[in-house]
């Protein structure tokens, strides 16, 4: 049997030009239909980002700009800001606010700066020790303020001295405004020379561990409208759990229970409203540990009472899931014109070891009130500006 010849059709140049379009146009709306088109490809990020920050604050100026400010991150003796457009991309704009100097109120320890835009000026709220130490004390944090006429600086302080001495050591400021038009000044109460009677102090002493237990406390005052002085007394809002069976106890005491440190912190506390309460974000644990983790609270009105969640922490370490995320902590809330909420925060990974690197992940409320954070993530997700 002979072998029959195939007959090949010849279509015209300008038809096979258009066959190729239309199939070339089915498979890429077959890769829309799936999910994978080459846009939404683009449209990610990973953390951590390249930003090496402790204690990241970002304002949203308004325009187009976002500005990163935080702990370290190139600053000597004061703070530093970065600058992005997408929030994934950080260009370094320099040193914003220079402390220790030779008239300046404040000397070292420059911690967990939050800048707000306000009538067109820019205010700087932060944490440092100050010069005046007669009585030669160790930790001697107060919290300054400084004001600019734009986000990059130059700051300079509002007054050459601390915003109020409450008669204890102070550190990581946080401002709300309220509907009402009030401000209200967030801070907490450092550990140094504050010990606490609990029972986590009592089987402290009883291992053999610790003598004693040292805390630190979140208050909660009204802010003058100048953002030179406060109003009335300081209200304590949050502190940690006094018996062991507080549903929070576990997790804001492991820096004492793993044998870490004789401190529980309450820290890096960050105050909003949603559907008519008051949220609190606040850290737990060593800063410079991996027990770092992330909880809050609410409350019908600004200065509390407030009570805290059943599903902290809400944010903290990976690695016991599979993940090389630690010390997850002192975070703020980034709240998008699409709608979006993000948790600012910072962390560290195995491949960045004890620096402290910025980590953004989504979060949102549910319909009963109860806040997630959708982290730590070091694997793709979905752009933080994509609608």
């Amino acid at each position: 049997m002979k072998n029959k010849k195939i007959k090949t059709i010849k279509f015209p140049l300008a038809i096979t030009f258009i066959i190729v379009i239309f199939a070339f146009s089915c498979k890429s709306e077959k890769k829309e239909k799936i999910g994978i088109s080459s846009e939404e490809k683009i449209a990610e990020y990973t953390n951590p980002l390249d930003v090496e920050f402790g204690d990241p604050y970002i304002l949203d100026n308004g325009d187009g700009y976002f500005y990163m400010y935080g702990t370290g991150g190139g600053a000597k003796d004061g703070f530093a800001t970065y600058s992005s457009t997408d929030l994934v991309d950080w260009k370094f704009e320099g040193q914003v606010y220079q402390g220790n100097t030779e008239t300046s109120w404040n000397l070292k320890s420059f911690w967990a700066p939050e800048v707000y835009k306000i009538d067109a000026k820019y205010y700087l709220f932060y944490s440092a020790d100050k010069k005046d130490n007669p009585t030669n004390e160790l930790e001697t944090f107060s919290i300054g303020v400084a004001v600019s006429d734009s986000p990059t600086g130059p700051f300079s302080d509002l007054k050459n001295e601390p915003l109020f001495e409450p008669g204890y050591p102070i550190i990581d400021a946080n401002v709300f405004h309220d509907d009402d038009g009030k401000y209200y000044l967030y801070y907490s109460r450092a550990c140094y020379k504050h010990p606490v009677e609990s029972e986590i102090a009592d089987w402290a002493k009883r291992e053999g561990l610790y003598e004693e237990i040292e805390e630190s406390w979140v208050y909660g005052v009204e802010l003058a409208p100048d953002f030179k002085s406060v109003i009335g007394e300081p209200v304590l809002l949050l502190r940690p759990p006094k018996t062991m069976d507080d549903k929070n106890a576990e997790w804001e005491s492991r820096s004492v229970t793993s044998k870490e440190i004789n401190r529980r912190w309450t820290e890096g506390s960050f105050t909003f409203k949603h559907g008519g309460n008051y949220y609190i974000m606040y850290s737990a644990n060593h800063y410079a540990g991996p027990n770092y983790a992330v909880g809050y609270a609410t409350s019908e009105h600004p200065l509390g009472p407030y009570t805290k969640a059943e599903n902290n922490p809400v944010l903290e370490k990976n690695v016991e899931k599979e993940g090389n995320v630690t010390g997850t902590g002192h975070n703020m809330v980034l709240f998008l014109e699409n709608g979006k909420m993000y948790a600012v925060y910072h962390g560290r990974t195995k491949q960045t070891g004890s620096e402290r690197v910025v980590f953004m992940d989504e979060m949102e409320i549910l319909p009963d009130g109860k806040l997630v954070v959708h982290g730590p993530t070091t694997e793709p997700r979905l752009h933080p500006l994509s609608k």
